[in-house]
């Protein structure tokens, strides 16, 4: 029995040792916080699309590096409200650029990805960068319900 509770005990400590620096590692880590928030989106914008039953934009801005949420039916009061109220990228992170099935990439201004009523999401990756160097591509599959994360980038103009 002792050395039962000796062994609980060294358990909870390396736990209790290692998980604050795992949540630090993921928080202050931007460039993985942001892949996590826009996959959470693109999740909840293909959820919330067929629950509405409209469409709905996931609005890239390369340029200022910030993106929101957006549907056809806005107004362009709406739609100013939305872009001024829009998530602004971490310092040290960057969206490259967007990459369309049907279009190729888009490397500045603005891009829109749009997810339908029926449940799909239009076929795109999205770019985005980290000041040290790294590289993630978050890769919409239309019909495949989550997001994939590599931790790399991918051109889809020379496959």
């Amino acid at each position: 029995m002792i050395e039962l509770v000796v062994v609980m005990s060294l358990i909870v400590m390396m736990i209790g040792l290692t998980m604050p620096k795992i949540r630090t590692s993921l928080l202050s880590d931007g460039l993985k916080r942001t892949a996590l928030r826009m996959v959470g989106m693109a999740s909840n914008l293909k959820d919330e699309a067929v629950r509405e039953q409209r469409s709905y934009a996931l609005h890239l801005d390369i340029a200022r590096q910030q993106y929101w949420i957006g549907f056809a039916a806005m107004t362009e009061e709406e739609q100013a409200l939305a872009r001024e109220n829009a998530e602004k990228l971490p310092r040290d992170v960057q969206i490259l650029d967007v990459w369309f099935k049907e279009g190729g990439k888009v490397t500045e201004g603005e891009a829109a990805i749009l997810f339908f009523k029926k449940g799909y999401v239009q076929p795109s990756a999205i770019h985005l960068g980290a000041d040290d160097g790294r590289r993630f591509t978050l890769v919409l599959s239309p019909f495949v319900g989550n997001v994939k994360v590599m931790e790399t980038y991918v051109d889809f103009e020379n496959e």
